[in-house]
């Protein structure tokens, strides 16, 4: 069980650097949106 907290842990501490801030995230996702809209929008 420990294993699996540390592994948890280790983790979520990754996928925070890589963003690095909830303000990132939010452009992230806005950005996966726009590209989404885009390629629809294309495809009418």
């Amino acid at each position: 069980m420990r294993k699996m907290i540390t592994l948890a842990a280790m983790s979520c501490a990754l996928l925070a650097s890589a963003c690095n801030t909830v303000e990132g995230v939010g452009r992230d996702v806005a950005s996966a949106g726009d590209t989404v809209a885009n390629a629809a929008n294309d495809h009418k």
